[in-house]
């Protein structure tokens, strides 16, 4: 485990409390202004406003590499990623897709 990855976990563990009717997901976020990726908890309990809670910024800028940590973090949780600035860009290794077409709010 790397260290940022050790770091994000022990930030994400105390956040994620299995209430019940309440979601969790991260969001991935490209910063193409001042170049890295930041990491948000999103906690929306039902018929409640979501709250976004900052978790760590990744300040290389590189998508093989944040590939390899995302990877990574999907073998220590199950939680949806939802990727914001990702837009049209692809996957160096699989070639995939990372966002179809910007969210409502971009």
């Amino acid at each position: 485990m790397t260290k940022d990855l050790k770091l994000m976990m022990a930030r994400l563990t105390p956040l994620f409390k299995r209430r019940r009717q309440t979601r969790y997901w991260l969001s991935l976020v490209n910063q193409t202004y001042t170049p890295g990726y930041n990491f948000f908890m999103n906690v929306q309990p039902k018929d409640q406003r979501q709250r976004s809670i900052p978790l760590h910024s990744l300040i290389n800028y590189d998508l093989a590499d944040l590939e390899t940590f995302i990877g990574l973090l999907r073998q220590h949780t199950q939680l949806t990623i939802e990727y914001v600035g990702f837009e049209e860009m692809r996957w160096p290794e699989s070639n995939r897709v990372i966002q179809w077409r910007p969210r409502r709010d971009e």
